[in-house]
């Protein structure tokens, strides 16, 4: 394969194992064996280039780990020096990561949109005699852990933050604080440039340690490498997220940022609260990149052999006659099996099993021109926001993860699809009429250029449209998050949220998505002209 700018000009190759000498396999031999016949082998070109010999350390590594994490290095691997080389995971190595699991004190927590008492805690440490907020964690509490650290909440409750310095204003904004008592642990997965945890997760509560007590600490080193080891023993390749079996769990899908399964699965756990509402029982078609999003990925949208059992099944009547089976999920337990299978993208129709010919929700996508500007883009998202609201809609965009903005409507379920599609080519055709050099409402590829695609054809029975939070399988592990539209104003593109910086205990921009009961009026229709016998015959 040839390389760009350069043709591999430069370019080392570092080797670690050998695996046949003139035709002989050396498979069954030691590590150690193999890596002597190797080092022999390369003789000084394993010292000087450009193919090096990777050199180790043998014995006992927690002085090379607390050398390397605190450089800034993802970990080691530890292998087995007798051990015969076998392809794939196995017993004989380990990844020992450079993670970090440290005590934190709650000092507040975030109110949550559902049924859950809380959103997420707020997080502090002590800087001399005061406390410095450290951010938030939102996932990995159980039910119990839920209603035991609500109760102990309450009982601790004061109306000022406890914190010295400053705390992000989204967050300050609805925060409930309380007393900094409460000691928890926390893994996480670095501390971003202003010192904010990122990617936090909740290990459980520390009744041993006095809040006063915790500061700041270093990257843990070698803490636990037995453990984990002994864990990797009994199982080797597999892990457990949410009561959902992983195997793999370290495979990587998104090979630039390096973004794992259990990343994935981990993301999709801490965000379900807010998808789910939006995706559940809902008919899907998938993105599954098995091999990660660099490799082969195919749309699934159909029942088969060998889905988890966290995916349910619906058989649909086709137009032309007969039924179809389709795939949808109820639960979290469905999100992390999909995780399992790599899913990288979910895409969910426009109404629930319930009903499949009354929507719910009506969408149109704003798809650019790889020519127009994004700001252009966001224009044309609050033109067709004002354009709903005088028909008396209300809407919400959504960054798409990929080039554009969805404008999204939720809907009571009173019209069916003839009417929804109908009123959304009128409303997208008229905009279009009004600014032909910008816009335009047709799938010819020849008539978008320099220009803005409005898609309305997503508002039809078997139609589909990307999830909110949903992961997106492109380059940057980018995904579809639900902003308002003062924080659409300030974001430069529509993948602009990537995977490991997701902050699924942010304030919810769609707090209000779920309460919001409105329907198309007769009036509207009118306006746009959709005639009144169509709309009869929809269903109205």
């Amino acid at each position: 394969r040839t390389l760009k700018g350069g043709g591999g000009a430069g370019l080392s190759y570092f080797v670690f194992d050998f695996l046949a000498k003139d035709g002989e396999s050396l498979r069954d031999r030691p590590l150690k064996d193999r890596k002597a016949k190797l080092k022999t082998l390369l003789e000084a070109t394993g010292r000087s280039g450009p193919i090096f010999y990777s050199d180790h350390i043998e014995g006992d590594s927690t002085e090379l780990l607390e050398t390397l994490c605190p450089s800034g290095f993802e970990g080691i691997l530890a292998k087995r020096a007798n051990a015969p080389y076998r392809p794939g995971r196995g017993r004989s190595w380990l990844k020992v990561k450079c993670g970090r699991d440290q005590e934190f004190v709650v000092v507040g927590w975030s109110p949550s949109n559902t049924n859950r008492p809380f959103s997420s805690l707020l997080l502090a440490t002590r800087d001399g005699d005061q406390w410095r907020y450290a951010g938030r964690v939102g996932s990995g509490f159980s039910a119990a852990d839920l209603e035991l650290l609500s109760e102990r909440l309450r009982k601790r409750a004061r109306k000022t933050p406890p914190v010295a310095g400053s705390v992000p204003s989204d967050v300050k904004r609805n925060a409930q604080w309380v007393k900094p008592e409460l000691v928890v642990q926390i893994s996480f997965a670095e501390f971003t440039g202003d010192g904010l945890l990122r990617q936090a997760r909740f290990l459980g509560l520390r009744e041993d340690k006095p809040a006063e007590s915790v500061t700041r600490d270093v990257p843990q080193s070698s803490k636990g490498a037995e453990a984990m080891s002994a864990e990797r023993e009994a199982a080797p390749s597999e892990e457990t997220v949410g009561g959902v079996r992983l195997s793999n769990p370290d495979k990587v899908l998104y090979p630039q940022q390096g973004v794992t399964k259990r990343e994935l699965a981990l993301y999709l756990e801490a965000v379900a609260e807010r998808m789910l509402p939006h995706l559940s029982d809902r008919l899907l078609s998938l993105v599954r990149c098995p091999q990660g999003r660099a490799k082969k990925c195919f749309f699934q949208r159909h029942g088969g052999a060998g889905l988890s059992e966290g995916f349910h099944r619906q058989s649909i009547a086709k137009k032309s006659g007969g039924e179809e089976e389709y795939l949808y999920l109820k639960d979290v337990s469905g999100l992390l099996a999909a995780a399992q299978m790599g899913v990288l993208e979910f895409h969910i129709w426009g109404s629930r099993i319930d009903d499949i010919d009354r929507p719910d929700r009506l969408v149109f996508d704003l798809d650019p021109d790889p020519s127009v500007a994004f700001a252009e883009v966001k224009g044309a998202a609050v033109l067709l926001r004002d354009a709903l609201e005088a028909l008396g809609l209300k809407s919400f965009p959504l960054l798409t993860g990929g080039k554009g903005i969805h404008v999204v409507a939720p809907l009571v379920r009173r019209h069916e699809w003839p009417t929804i599609k109908a009123f959304a080519k009128a409303l997208s055709e008229r905009v279009a009429e009004n600014d032909p050099e910008r816009y335009v409402a047709t799938m010819s590829k020849a008539k978008r250029t320099g220009r803005i695609f409005i898609d309305y054809f997503r508002n039809d029975r078997s139609a589909t449209a990307i999830a909110p939070y949903s992961p997106r399988a492109h380059e940057g592990a980018p995904l579809a998050w639900p902003v308002g539209w003062e924080e659409l104003q300030a974001a430069p593109s529509a993948d602009v949220y990537p995977l490991r910086n997701a902050d699924p205990g942010a304030p919810d921009a769609w707090a209000d998505y779920h309460r919001v009961r409105q329907s198309l009026k007769a009036a509207s229709l009118r306006a746009l002209g959709v005639s009144t016998a169509a709309a009869r015959g929809a269903g109205t």
